[in-house]
């Protein structure tokens, strides 16, 4: 009898044939996400029942889903952030759990240098102005000379500083583990948060979703921003307090923001919609053709080892009570 896979984003395969006939060619089943959007629990429940393996984008892997999928081996998440997976249950239940980190690091460093130009240089709302006819003049700011504070410096935050250096920016820093090797030959200075939040220009978010991160960005930290800086976030939309921020931007308490990820998504009914201080886009960070092929291999290759008896090179919960894991667990230490 094949194995069951589960495929849920919605850009997988679209651009690349080669995760799909990877899994096609090891006689797997094949059962695609019918909807073009993350499954809700209901719809995702009798999807997953007899399944071996899932590729999961954004849709939420809680323990009631688990608690329904008997056979589930693996979750190969299309993506870095797990931040959707109840990695506690699947690890009680021996679910390996994997990822694809750094694939699609330089395509939201991009996407948030491109956040970046259009806040200061109100690109979108001089577009939209355009297309009603309208022929106006914005005042805009140059990136040369301001100061750039990355909060997170693993993959994407460092290579956010390095595409930055070419707009002459100087750059600071936050991470509860500062890399001072790499700061040093960046000529980046780590700081604490608050103080980072007072000195610079931008705010650039680049952290997973914690206890700790959640709402990181709240009306108190948003009074110690200086009223001409900017907040950029590529990073977890449920970092930011959102009803905060709007109302910082209504009052123009700061100058401006730009957003690619949300509390909730898609995006609904949000007040942030309704000013013309914020570019928001689509959670687009990670698309582009390079990133969804990189991701959409590597999670293939990453589920069918544990389908296959092998060691992925991507595991994210090592304590799980699997063969694999503690093969993976013992050859590194």
């Amino acid at each position: 009898m094949s194995r069951r896979v589960l495929i849920t984003p919605r850009t997988f395969g679209k651009t690349d044939p080669i995760p799909v006939t990877l899994l096609r060619k090891a006689d797997y089943e094949l059962v695609f996400n019918p909807f073009e959007r993350p499954l809700t629990q209901g719809e995702i429940i009798p999807l997953i029942r007899e399944t071996d393996g899932v590729i999961v984008g954004l849709d939420q892997i809680d323990e009631e889903v688990l608690s329904h999928a008997p056979k589930l081996q693996v979750i190969s998440k299309y993506g870095a952030g797990v931040n959707n997976i109840d990695l506690k249950s699947a690890t009680e239940r021996g679910i390996i759990v994997t990822n694809t980190p750094g694939v699609n690091s330089s395509a939201v460093a991009e996407l948030t240098v491109g956040l970046m130009l259009d806040v200061a240089r109100h690109i979108s709302d001089s577009d939209r102005k355009m297309r009603q006819g309208q022929w106006g003049k914005y005042l805009g700011f140059e990136l040369q000379g301001k100061v750039l504070g990355i909060v997170g410096t693993g993959q994407i935050g460092k290579i956010l500083a390095s595409k930055v250096q070419g707009f002459r920016m100087s750059i600071i820093a936050h991470d509860i583990e500062p890399d001072y090797v790499w700061a040093k030959k960046m000529g980046v200075s780590y700081m604490t948060f608050p103080e980072l939040i007072r000195e610079a220009d931008i705010v650039s978010l680049h952290l997973p979703l914690t206890e700790d991160t959640y709402h990181m960005i709240g009306q108190d930290e948003l009074a110690r921003f200086k009223p001409t800086a900017v907040l950029i976030n590529t990073s977890r939309g449920e970092m930011v307090d959102e009803e905060a921020l709007y109302a910082a931007l209504k009052e123009k308490r700061i100058l401006g923001a730009g957003l690619d990820v949300y509390e909730d998504e898609p995006l609904e009914n949000s007040l942030l919609t309704t000013i013309n201080n914020v570019v928001l886009t689509s959670h687009i960070g990670a698309h582009t053709e390079e990133a969804v092929r990189a991701m959409g291999r590597t999670a293939v290759l990453n589920l069918m080892k544990v389908l296959n008896g092998e060691v992925p090179e991507n595991i994210v919960n090592y304590e799980v009570n699997n063969r694999a894991a503690k093969e993976m667990r013992d050859n590194a230490q």
